[in-house]
């Protein structure tokens, strides 16, 4: 039983596993530097903003005459989506809520049964109390309140 060599069975086979080259570590030194300088520009990043804000907590949208306390007659302030923001109600701003629904309410001809319930996480509408004004929103299902809105936007008539 002669065996015929085969050409390929001459060359050394080619190795399937190969070994992996150590990386090169970076060091805790750099590592530390680049932690620090990220933390130093959040930092400085965000007492920028704090220092540029508006400071009363509400975004203020246009200019007019100026009301008691610095809120602006005629400004809208808030959002500019009327898209989200799309339905409106007017009235005098008065604290409180009904039954844990809001933390304003509108006061509106026709008495309580016409109230609009309000809450924000856009507007400051604390800035607002016992004025007249006019407000967009998005309604919010409710339990208790009649008409209960997520206000985006305020203007003070």
């Amino acid at each position: 039983m002669d065996k015929k060599t085969n050409p390929k069975d001459t060359q050394p086979e080619e190795q399937i596993v190969h070994e992996l080259q150590p990386k090169q570590e970076v060091s805790m030194k750099k590592t530390l530097i680049i932690l620090v300088i990220v933390a130093f520009l959040g930092v400085g990043t965000g007492f920028i903003l704090a220092r540029t804000g508006t400071g009363s907590g509400i975004l203020p949208g246009g200019t007019s005459s100026t009301t008691a306390g610095g809120i602006q007659k005629g400004t809208i302030y808030g959002s500019k989506d009327t898209k989200t923001f799309k339905d409106t109600a007017e009235g005098v701003l008065k604290e409180g809520g009904i039954e844990g629904e809001g933390q304003f309410h509108l006061e509106r001809p026709g008495g309580p049964s016409q109230n609009v319930y309000l809450t924000s996480s856009i507007v400051d509408l604390s800035e607002f109390k016992g004025k007249k004004i006019k407000v967009w929103g998005e309604t919010m299902a409710a339990q208790k309140a009649g008409w209960l809105m997520d206000v985006g936007r305020v203007q003070v008539l």
